[in-house]
């Protein structure tokens, strides 16, 4: 079971600006018409799934770590994900995620913005993500967490900075 995945990458454009929103599981609660057409999927096929059904293979396990635990502490976060579509065809993006809360100031969902990743992060961040994976199959997710720590930290204006650096990236 499972997608294949192929090398065939889709453009995400300026102007794509992929939405989808999740509960406190990770599943899909809503998603935009150009979330549905870049990754291939119905809207059937993705609402109530959980969001790693897009997971590419060549994503860190230490991201989604970063991303979710941010998440639950009730911070957004900003990060670079390569996405898997239904054909295995694949596309990057740099997404922000926010939590929304409800007004006793409980999780209510997560929203995820997601925008083309300009070239420069993607020289960067591609080498990045492919050495983490290795770290992890190596030396495990704690040693790839404290790699990707100093990676940030070099690349922010402090460690506890990640969306710093992810827009520093984005941007430079």
């Amino acid at each position: 079971m499972g997608i294949t995945p192929i090398n065939k990458e889709i453009e995400i454009r300026n102007i794509d600006i992929i939405v989808s929103r999740g509960d406190g599981e990770g599943n899909i609660t809503y998603a935009n018409p150009i979330f549905f057409k870049i990754a291939g999927y119905t809207q059937s096929e993705l609402i109530d799934q959980p969001h790693n059904i897009i997971r590419h293979p060549d994503m860190p396990k230490v991201i989604f770590k970063l991303l979710w635990d941010n998440l639950k502490a009730g911070k957004n976060i900003k990060v670079f994900v390569k996405n898997l579509c239904k054909d295995g065809s694949f596309y990057w993006v740099f997404a922000e995620v926010k939590v929304a809360t409800n007004p006793d100031g409980s999780f209510r969902n997560f929203v995820s913005t997601r925008k083309t990743m300009s070239k420069n992060a993607r020289d960067i961040i591609e080498p990045l993500y492919a050495n983490l994976i290795e770290i992890e199959n190596s030396d495990g997710i704690i040693i790839s967490q404290k790699i990707l720590e100093e990676f940030l930290a070099k690349n922010g204006d402090d460690l506890d900075s990640i969306n710093n650096a992810m827009v520093k990236i984005q941007n430079n």
